[in-house]
């Protein structure tokens, strides 16, 4: 609410439900998915009604005690569901003000977004896409593999895992190629601007690049240059 007063139009909010790498410092136990569901959706609606300005207690899965936001904005955050899987996708539909994940397969990218309107699910959809350019493709492929192994489990693994050496472990036998299924590895922007148009063609509203290098000049001239206006980008 402070930052959306700071900062008009400019802030809206993920929720989601949780991974057990931020949540155990809390000591409360990590429970099981449907409950993590669950206890965001009673969530959501403690946090629409602080928005809206009142006095809010609650007792449930959360518990909350006489809570009130002092500074409102004028103009409450727009509060986006993340979701990995199609079951989210849909199950946010009902509260979310819209949908934000990440590339993954584009037939279950494609799912997820029929699920979530086919729902009723309404507002902007999301996507954050993780990718390496280098100038090479041994480079490129080099960095994904040195700075992004540890990300590519899928749910629940990264959800349940609790500390850094635990990621570190998991890691230790993934292989290079294995990289390319959780990102776009390419030395070549005709390519990823062929793959940012196929996300493009899903239906998402606004789609974040994140090169999961650390040198970022290289990047941004080359995507800014070369990539980004190769792509068909239709407005309502």
């Amino acid at each position: 609410a402070t930052l959306a007063a700071m900062y008009p139009g400019r802030f809206w909010v993920a929720l989601g439900t949780g991974e057990a790498s931020n949540e155990h410092i809390t000591g409360q136990g990590w429970p099981r998915k449907d409950i993590r569901n669950a206890r965001l959706r009673e969530c959501v609606d403690i946090i629409r009604a602080l928005h809206a300005g009142e006095e809010v207690s609650h007792d449930g899965l959360v518990t909350v005690d006489r809570a009130r936001v002092w500074t409102l904005p004028d103009d409450p955050p727009l509060l986006i569901a993340a979701a990995c899987s199609v079951p989210t996708a849909s199950w946010a539909a009902e509260w979310a003000d819209g949908l934000i994940t990440v590339n993954q397969p584009p037939d279950k990218l494609r799912n997820m977004v029929h699920a979530y309107r086919e729902a009723g699910g309404r507002g902007k959809l999301h996507l954050q896409v993780h990718l390496s350019y280098a100038r090479d493709e041994d480079t490129a492929l080099s960095i994904a593999h040195e700075q992004w192994r540890t990300n590519v489990f899928a749910p629940p693994v990264s959800w349940d895992l609790e500390m850094v050496e635990h990621f570190d472990i998991a890691a230790t036998h993934v292989p290079p190629e294995a990289m390319r299924a959780s990102v776009l590895v390419s030395s070549d922007p005709a390519q990823h601007a062929a793959w940012l148009q196929e996300l493009i063609d899903l239906g998402f509203d606004e789609i974040y690049l994140h090169h999961v290098g650390q040198e970022l000049g290289e990047f941004l001239d080359v995507f800014g240059q070369h990539v980004l206006p190769q792509l068909e980008v239709s407005t309502p």
